[in-house]
């Protein structure tokens, strides 16, 4: 099944029309034409079956058929990460954790990071197209940029709350300290670690220190692992 993903649709819209990225894939890549059944989502847990009504390079737009409400996970995860210095390893972390059900991604700015900036426009198109490919009725909340002082300012309301670091060997899996059906929130540092200052100002804000294996990941894989993880952790049985 092809997915096409549509934020601004109603879930009492009767039409939908498409943008010209959107309607050139369609009609030049898919070769859709006037008639066509397709699927769309809205990104909010909506999916819409449709009819392709006029079929356009440059526009595209589908009579909605019906429509049906895709049941919100029992669990919610929201990774905080440093963004990598070769962007493009950070980039592969978003699009494979979209394919694997985050909730949110916030890019976090810490003590050691080497990269302090980030084309969120590009970010957000990583998202979609991923979102798209794992046939998802929920797309992830890609926050802004922001310091990881600001970032524990916020009060982050998840039920758990876990930092991932290096500096300590005896710290316990992350997998043994998740409960099941839970909100979790997860600091992944930089190449360099995060500092001990943050890592204690994690823990004045109720944040568990964890590990996430013997071996020493790259950031990317970390955030993965982290994901891969509590998604685990959902079928491993109960508490």
């Amino acid at each position: 099944m092809q997915l096409f993903y549509h934020p601004q649709i109603d879930p009492k819209a009767k039409e939908v029309v498409f943008d010209k990225t959107e309607s050139h894939h369609m009609v030049k890549v898919l070769r859709y034409h006037v008639g066509q059944k397709i699927t769309v989502t809205n990104g909010v847990g909506t999916i819409f079956e449709a009819e392709l009504t006029l079929t356009s390079p440059k526009k595209c737009t589908a009579l909605i058929l019906s429509s049906h409400t895709q049941a919100l996970p029992k669990y919610r995860i929201h990774v905080g990460i440093a963004p990598t210095k070769n962007i493009d390893r950070f980039e592969w972390f978003v699009e494979k954790a979209t394919e694997m059900g985050v909730a949110s991604i916030t890019p976090i700015i810490c003590a050691h990071s080497e990269r302090k900036t980030i084309k969120h426009d590009r970010i957000e198109k990583r998202v979609d197209a991923a979102t798209k490919q794992s046939l998802s009725a929920y797309r992830p909340m890609i926050h802004p940029l922001m310091r990881f002082s600001d970032f524990l300012e916020q009060n982050e309301s998840a039920e758990h709350k876990f930092i991932a670091h290096c500096h300590q060997d005896d710290m316990p899996h992350l997998l043994t300290k998740a409960p099941v059906h839970k909100s979790y929130t997860v600091l992944i540092g930089p190449e360099g670690d995060f500092s001990p200052s943050e890592i204690q100002q994690a823990l004045e804000q109720n944040y568990m220190q964890i590990s996430l294996g013997t071996q020493r990941l790259r950031t990317e894989t970390a955030g993965i692992a982290a994901v891969h993880t509590l998604n685990l952790r959902q079928i491993t049985g109960q508490d």
